[in-house]
């Protein structure tokens, strides 16, 4: 799997990676089905978002996915950042295989669900709604079907 030069960048040396101790928002996602895991935390001022670190346990298109997503939400208003696609991630990193599409939702799903936890500990309304994973047809139940998708989901490496 070929991986473009930018993509291999984030991933060898990762941008705002950490967590923020006193958050105003965090979000934390995973996918299932590859296990990979992702938390963003944020740092609100104005309603613009004036940090931004993450921490990812995943593939290297997951880790580089979470640090560009990092670099283009900071200085973003809240609205603008919640509205950040997983095209525009993986435009900015100049592509990502047909395989690893699913880390830039699982990326921009981490930015979403930090913004919307920022909006409603301030009693506002969030902007994404609720976020449970980024495979919206995965089945909790169907534990031996996500061990052999993992499987080939890490072949593809």
């Amino acid at each position: 799997m070929l991986y473009t030069d930018k993509v291999m960048d984030h991933f060898n040396n990762p941008r705002n990676v950490g967590v923020i101790e006193d958050a105003d928002g965090i979000g934390e996602v995973g996918n299932p089905v590859c296990g990979d895991m992702m938390k963003i935390s944020i740092k609100v001022a104005d309603d613009k978002i004036e940090d931004v670190k993450f921490q990812t346990l995943g593939c290297g298109a997951a880790i580089a996915t979470s640090s560009i997503v990092t670099e283009m939400a900071r200085g973003l208003t809240l609205d603008q950042a919640a509205h950040i696609s997983k095209q525009q991630v993986a435009d900015e990193l100049g592509g990502l295989p047909p395989a690893k599409m699913h880390c830039s939702v699982l990326a921009t799903d981490g930015l979403k669900a930090a913004v919307d936890d920022y909006l409603v500990r301030h009693g506002r309304e969030p902007i994404a709604g609720p976020i449970l994973t980024s495979d919206p047809h995965f089945d909790p139940h169907a534990e031996e079907e996500a061990a052999a998708q993992a499987e080939a989901c890490h072949l593809h490496e």
